[in-house]
């Protein structure tokens, strides 16, 4: 059994003190969902520690407003600006035809979070098709240029939210059965943990390491404008092993497996507060479920996805 890999930051580590001494020069990063919150951040450090960053948006006109920003606060021209609505298969399918060239950093970002019942043209469930499948057609779309850069990384920005159920294979667009929009947010982020699993299954020979992650709690950043419980309402006893965090602290375990030499090589793991999580105990709002790391649900995850978003063949 493999040792949990560990370092030397924490829940209180900010994405800058992870990247600092971090040197990025020539690798080429994009980050989903770049024009606000941990996105945003997340690009920020990475263009600070001199990647050529493309910050992508829903509307390209926020999008390049932002990477001007970026490049404003960091000094590094090479921010750029991109398109990308993960959750419009024409989108993902245009930023994957207009890549050229090497990819070396994928963050995969972009979330919604407990929304009403909603869903995308061709009938899929907007969350599970915003948090997972979006990102599956960019990111497998992507493979080429990320194998072409020899020592790619993917990460994926999950949650501890996978906790409260599973991908039902059966029914992920909810026809079958009750919407319920925690439940349809579990299933999405459980599906971004397996996605990692077996990408990382996949795509080892390429060079390409895939990890995914919990970002912890944090207010502020838009993903709980659905939301009408005040932030109290969930964890009134204080008991549950959740630590509230700012959007640095929240950005700096996606900066982690982004960039750190610290985890070079480490692949098809699930991180939270910049180490490896452990086994998710009942009760407790932190660790990975079995369900969600378990190897044939990955591969069954993937053989759903490729039908769905007809891509990955």
């Amino acid at each position: 059994m493999t040792q949990p890999v560990t370092t030397p930051f924490g829940a209180r580590s900010t994405a800058s003190e992870v990247v600092a001494g971090v040197d990025l020069t020539g690798r080429r990063a994009v980050v989903t969902g770049a024009t606000g919150g941990l996105g945003r951040e997340t690009a920020r450090a990475l263009a600070s520690a001199g990647a050529e960053v493309t910050v992508t948006g829903r509307t390209e006109q926020t999008a390049l407003a932002v990477a001007r920003e970026i490049a404003e606060e960091t000094g590094n021209a090479r921010t750029k600006a991109g398109r990308l609505d993960v959750a419009d298969p024409a989108s993902v399918a245009a930023f994957v035809a207009g890549w050229t060239g090497p990819l070396h950093i994928l963050v995969d970002n972009a979330g919604i979070m407990a929304t009403p019942e909603l869903r995308t043209p061709e009938g899929r469930e907007l969350q599970f098709a915003t948090n997972h499948l979006g990102h599956f057609a960019l990111t497998v779309g992507l493979n080429d240029a990320l194998a072409r850069a020899g020592d790619a990384r993917v990460v994926v920005v999950s949650s501890v939210g996978h906790v409260n159920g599973p991908v039902r294979f059966d029914d992920p667009d909810f026809t079958a059965r009750p919407y319920d929009p925690w439940l349809a947010y579990a299933q999405s982020k459980t599906a971004n943990i397996l996605f990692a699993v077996e990408a990382a299954r996949l795509w080892a020979a390429d060079g390409i390491t895939v990890n995914a992650l919990n970002p912890g709690r944090i207010w502020g950043t838009g993903l709980g404008r659905h939301m009408d419980v005040p932030p109290a309402a969930f964890d009134p006893s204080g008991k549950s092993g959740v630590t509230e965090k700012t959007i640095e602290q929240g950005a700096a375990t996606s900066v982690l497996l982004a960039a750190s030499p610290l985890v070079e090589g480490v692949t098809g793991r699930y991180f939270e507060d910049c180490r490896e999580a452990g086994p998710h105990t009942p009760g407790v709002r932190r660790g990975v479920a079995d369900y969600a790391i378990d190897p044939d649900n990955a591969r069954r995850l993937w053989a759903l996805s490729m039908r769905l978003t007809a891509v990955g063949g």
